[in-house]
C-alpha cells in the first residue's frame, strides 16, 4: 500500500507517495508565495473597463493575474480572491499567479498534509528523496536501452527520448519510466514528447495503447501520436513541478536541499554550511534561526565561489 510521507522542513514541505521502498511520487510546497487555493482580499491595481481580466495585490506584496471580473470591479477596490495557480519561472520572465473573484471565507493555502492526506515524518526513508532531487536537478532519466531528457520551457515540458533500440522498441520501453517521472517529479501543464518517427500506423497505435495504460492514473488529455512521434499531454497546472523549481530558481532549490541536509546531521559540534554565495544568499536570518532551534547548534556560512550551486554541503565543525 502506497502512502504519502510529509517533511516539514525549512523553507519548504516535501511529500513523497512511498511504496515498498520506493518513490512513487513527490510534491514541494515552498510556504511564502501565492498559492492554489488561498482565499484572501486583495487590491485591484488594474483592470480595463472592457475586459473582464485584471491585476490584483495581495498582503505580501506579490501580484496575480485576476480572471472572471464582475462588470463593476474597478481599480483600487478590495476584491475577496481565490488562487487558481502559482506564479511560474520561466527562464527570463515571470508568468505571475492566476486568481478569481469569490465568496468563500478567507483561509490559508492547505499544507500538503492537508492537500494529500499524507502523514508528517521527522524524515523520509534514507536516499528516496536526493534520488528524486537528482532527476529534477539533470532532467535526465536512464532506462536500458534509452534515455529521457526532460526540458521546462515557456511552451511546455519537453520531452525527448532517444537510445539505441529499434524504434517501436525504443518508444515502447520508454512509457513506463516516462509515466514514473511524470508522477516523480509532479509534472503537469503542457507535455510534449518527442518519441522515434515510427512508419507505421500499427506501431503508433500500440505506442498511444501502452501510453493510455501507463497513464490511467494521471488525470489528463492526449493527442494520439503523430507522424513524426510527436505526443502532447495536457493536465491541470496550479503549482511548479520540482523539475522547474530546479530549472528556474537553482539557487533557492539548492539553499532548501542543504538546510535539509544540515537537519539531518547527528553528532556534536556547529553547523557549517558551505555552499555557492548564490546559494547562502537564498539562506536569510529567518532560516539560520529556525536551523539553530531545530538544531540546537549555532550555525555558521561558508561562501565557496568555486562550488556548482548543487555542490553546496553541510557539516558539524568544533566549536
Amino acid at each position: 500500500m502506497a502512502d504519502w510521507l510529509v517533511e516539514d522542513g525549512i523553507g519548504e514541505e516535501r511529500a513523497l507517495l512511498v511504496a515498498n521502498g520506493q518513490a512513487l511520487a513527490a510534491a514541494v510546497r515552498w510556504p511564502g508565495e501565492l498559492e492554489a487555493g488561498l482565499v484572501e482580499d486583495a487590491l485591484l491595481v488594474a483592470k480595463p473597463r472592457t475586459s473582464p481580466r485584471g491585476r490584483a495585490r495581495f498582503a505580501i506584496g506579490e501580484e496575480a493575474l485576476v480572471d472572471r471580473l464582475p462588470p463593476s470591479a474597478s481599480e483600487g477596490a478590495t476584491i475577496r480572491l481565490q488562487v487558481t495557480r502559482s506564479r511560474m519561472g520561466e527562464g527570463r520572465r515571470v508568468k505571475l499567479a492566476q486568481a478569481r473573484p469569490t465568496h468563500d471565507d478567507c483561509r490559508p493555502a492547505p499544507t500538503l498534509a492537508e492537500r494529500l492526506g499524507g502523514r508528517v515524518v521527522h524524515r523520509f526513508p534514507a536516499g528516496l528523496w536526493e534520488e528524486v532531487l537528482e532527476d529534477a536537478r539533470e532532467g535526465l532519466i536512464a532506462f536500458p536501452g534509452g534515455s529521457l531528457t526532460l526540458t521546462p520551457t515557456p511552451a511546455m515540458t519537453l520531452v525527448d527520448v532517444d537510445g539505441t533500440l529499434a524504434p517501436r522498441a525504443l518508444a515502447l520501453a520508454a512509457i513506463e519510466p516516462l509515466a514514473a517521472a511524470i508522477a516523480r517529479l509532479g509534472l503537469g501543464g503542457v507535455i510534449g514528447i518527442d518519441f522515434p518517427t515510427l512508419q507505421t500506423k500499427d506501431d503508433r497505435k500500440a505506442v498511444d495503447v501502452n501510453l493510455e495504460a501507463a497513464l490511467a492514473d494521471f488525470d489528463h488529455e492526449r493527442t494520439a501520436m503523430n507522424g513524426f512521434g510527436f505526443v502532447q499531454l495536457v493536465a491541470r497546472l496550479e503549482r511548479p513541478s520540482l523539475l522547474h523549481r530546479a530549472a528556474f530558481d537553482p539557487a533557492g532549490f539548492a539553499a532548501r536541499a542543504l538546510l535539509r541536509q544540515a537537519e539531518l546531521l547527528e553528532g556534536a559540534g556547529l553547523v557549517e554550511l558551505s555552499a555557492h554565495p548564490a546559494v547562502l544568499a537564498r539562506i536569510g536570518a529567518d532560516w539560520q534561526a529556525e536551523l539553530a532551534r531545530r538544531s540546537g547548534r549555532q550555525v555558521l556560512l561558508r561562501e565557496m565561489p568555486g562550488l556548482a550551486i548543487s555542490a553546496g554541503h553541510a557539516q558539524l565543525v568544533a566549536a
